[in-house]
């Protein structure tokens, strides 16, 4: 039987960035230390299978390393962000991220350099290490209003506006998520889920390596 769990975005709590450069709320995780004690709460920088994180980003700058590691970054607001990949001194590709719901999908080891367009933004982390797991993210609307959650785990964050999902497991489940609020599923097995509501959903399914 799949395992839901309603994350509150109001519930999360920011932790400053060592460079004064931002504030990051961990949203949800498994840290590669996990054990049936800990229920895969709590991640340490860095040590995790897999981490799902909002950042409020003040100011540019070059992004953490993180060697191993998947990461795709969602703008969620603000006047928008450049991820420059740079090779010694030289930019060797950038990573447009303009419009809210813009996706980057880049590897943790791979030097990035961020430049703020129009001042701060928010921005949706998903951070997956590649020799134990896999992670995709795709944007939900309701114009497509059923959809299936596969993998180990998925996440359905609210993005934008409000929307209600439901479970079909059993017995219907409704739950209404605001901006910021996150479902996290855990063995969904191709469970249907109904999306209603003006909102948009990352929708994140990840697989652990077998």
């Amino acid at each position: 039987m799949a395992a839901v769990t309603l994350i509150r975005g109001a519930d999360l709590v920011a932790a400053p960035w060592k460079n004064g450069g931002g504030v990051t709320r961990e949203v949800t995780a498994l840290p590669s230390t996990f054990s049936s004690n800990d229920g895969g709460k709590g991640a340490a920088p860095g040590d995790f299978v897999w981490r799902v994180s909002v950042a409020d980003v003040a100011q540019a700058g070059p992004f953490s390393r993180f060697d191993g590691v998947d990461r795709t970054l969602v703008l969620l607001s603000g006047g928008g962000m450049l991820l420059d990949e740079l090779d010694g001194a030289s930019v060797v590709g950038t990573h447009a991220l303009r419009q809210p719901l813009d996706v980057a999908r880049f590897a943790g080891e791979t030097r990035i350099d961020a430049r703020l367009v129009d001042g701060a933004t928010r921005d949706f982390n998903l951070m997956v290490r590649r020799d134990v797991a896999q992670g995709e993210l795709d944007v939900w609307r309701a114009d497509v209003p059923t959809r299936t959650l596969d993998g180990d785990v998925a996440l359905l964050f609210c993005a934008s506006g409000e929307v209600t999902l439901t479970l079909a497991a059993g017995e219907s489940q409704a739950l209404r998520l605001g901006a910021g609020d996150t479902l996290r599923v855990d063995a969904p097995d191709a469970l249907p889920c109904t999306l209603t509501g003006d909102g948009a959903v990352l929708a994140i399914a990840i697989r652990y390596q077998r």
